[in-house]
């Protein structure tokens, strides 16, 4: 029976994949749970981005929400058209997820885990947490020599600097084997690294002598384009994503992730001479410190 309900699942996340992806099998990517999902929530934030965004409209196409709970895939049938209900035995994943707790833990790694399975099958992606507000499509904006392109709470303006702070919370991979290897390396490394998130592991294992040898191209990504309220985009005439990362609180996120979209709305209805001069209101209500915070 075991082999069987597996069987499922691995069927059912191939017709989805096929189902969204783009011409060249790449896929965009998003994990909910019920919290995240409710009406008024970050998913509602979320998926207005992309309609009020540049050329955005049309990647909600190619988005797969993986619901971690049953609340939030019905959620997601009501509202979107690609949605994956990922199952973890013996582990409820409904409620909020405080930055560091046992539950965020088990929930990020389920997420790294699922990511490789997602390489194994041919399909690039770019994951995207759901409190990252799209506002222009950065697909052309990758690097061509990357395979694994990660967002960063701190950029040192070098894209190859292994100093870089990477935020696992929007990264762009291509399928291949040096790639899936390196996703099924950073899973294993969870257990070297017992009560670390991901980003923490990622970090301990980027100068791997292992990755140097696996040849996995490495590129992070710049905050002018890819910003966050760790450190934000200064330029609303490039900026593709913000994130609400250094912020612990639902509420706190929310309150931002809107004020995100306003502060688009007013930089978009303005005449291109004058909407240089709008900025980010934001942080108002989430924390800048970086030891109190989190993604």
């Amino acid at each position: 029976m075991r082999a069987y309900v597996q069987d499922s699942e691995d069927a059912r996340l191939e017709r989805v994949l096929t189902a969204a992806a783009m011409p060249n099998d790449t896929v965009i990517l998003t994990t909910l749970n019920s919290a995240w999902s409710e009406p008024g929530s970050v998913l509602d934030v979320f998926l207005e981005s992309f309609r009020s965004g540049e050329s955005t409209r049309e990647l909600l196409d190619h988005l797969v929400i993986v619901s971690l709970d049953t609340t939030a895939h019905a959620r997601c049938r009501q509202v979107h058209r690609h949605c994956f209900a990922l199952v973890t035995d013996g582990v409820d994943f409904s409620g909020q997820k405080n930055f560091m707790t046992d539950g965020y833990l088990k929930m990020m790694w389920r997420r790294i885990d699922f990511l490789r399975k997602v390489l194994e099958k041919g399909f690039s992606f770019v994951f995207t947490d759901t409190d990252i507000v799209w506002f222009r499509n950065p697909l052309p904006h990758f690097y061509p020599d990357g395979d694994l392109q990660i967002a960063c709470d701190h950029f040192t303006g070098d894209p190859s600097d292994l100093s870089n702070a990477p935020n696992g919370g929007f990264v762009y991979v291509r399928s291949n084997t040096e790639t899936t290897e390196f996703y099924r390396f950073w899973y294993a490394a969870r257990e070297r690294h017992p009560g670390l998130h991901d980003q923490d592991v990622l970090n301990a294992i980027k100068r791997d002598p292992y990755v140097a040898e696996l040849g996995v191209q490495i590129r992070f990504l710049s905050t002018e384009l890819f910003g966050g309220l760790c450190e934000p985009s200064r330029n609303m005439s490039r900026v593709c994503t913000m994130h609400a990362n250094c912020c612990i609180g639902l509420r706190r996120k929310i309150s931002d992730l809107n004020a995100m979209l306003q502060d688009w709305r007013r930089f978009r209805e303005l005449p291109r001479d004058d909407n240089h001069s709008v900025s980010w209101t934001v942080p108002r209500n989430c924390s800048l410190q970086k030891l109190e915070g989190g993604s």
